[in-house]
């Protein structure tokens, strides 16, 4: 899978990452999305690079579908059809670079080589259930996020039946389904990513995707 099509992120879709913005909002009416390119990702066992623009680097520990089957307005009865396999994805931010637009996300999620994925792609017919699958995250061996596919506020499904409503979804396009609360953002201080530090997101059945950071060469 070294150059998808697609990669398509999803925000804020564990009901209690809404709760963490504590700013009373309801739970949104749709999934917010935006979009990854294949160099902001690295593979497993690869070091995720600190940019030297921003010392605010964190992580997002989230489960990924690659589609398998082709198609456009899938229901979501029919979406799991649609899925070839699962893999993690580390879904590293520049927290202060997402604050650059008035709208948007795309600086902050975009810098070379600040995320990664892997270690393997599983193949779906190994989870009858995409509704009850589990995803941590350790910094250093220490758990910072644990949560399952059940407390989505938009279920894989519902996702893969979202976006193929405006845009064909093709074979080896990835969809990263949201993190859990529990990014270094959320701590107080701020738990950035330096230098040394290993993130290891796990999905059972899937595996453990390990990265240490280092700083990217001047």
């Amino acid at each position: 899978l070294a150059r998808p099509g697609k990669i398509v992120c999803i925000g804020v879709n564990y009901a209690e990452r809404n709760e963490e913005y504590r700013d009373g909002s309801e739970r949104p009416r749709f999934p917010s999305l935006f979009m990854r390119t294949p160099g902001s990702l690295v593979a497993h066992g690869e070091a995720i690079l600190r940019p030297p623009e921003s010392p605010q680097l964190d992580y997002e520990g989230e489960i990924a579908v690659v589609i398998g089957t082709a198609g456009r307005r899938i229901p979501r009865e029919r979406a799991a059809t649609h899925v070839a396999a699962l893999t993690c994805v580390n879904e590293g931010t520049l927290r202060d670079w997402v604050r650059h637009g008035k709208f948007n996300v795309t600086q902050g999620k975009n810098f070379e080589a600040s995320g990664s994925i892997g270690p393997w792609l599983a193949t779906a017919d190994g989870f009858p259930d995409l509704a009850d699958l589990r995803v941590a995250t350790r910094v250093n061996g220490e758990l910072r996020q644990d949560d399952t596919t059940a407390r989505m506020m938009f279920p894989i499904a519902v996702l893969i039946e979202y976006l193929s409503t405006f845009m064909r979804l093709e074979p080896g396009d990835v969809i990263s389904t949201g993190t859990p609360t529990g990014a270094g953002a959320r701590f107080e201080p701020p738990r950035w990513l330096v230098p040394g530090d290993v993130v290891e997101v796990t999905v059972p059945g899937v595996g453990t995707l390990r990265n240490s950071v280092e700083d990217e060469p001047r």
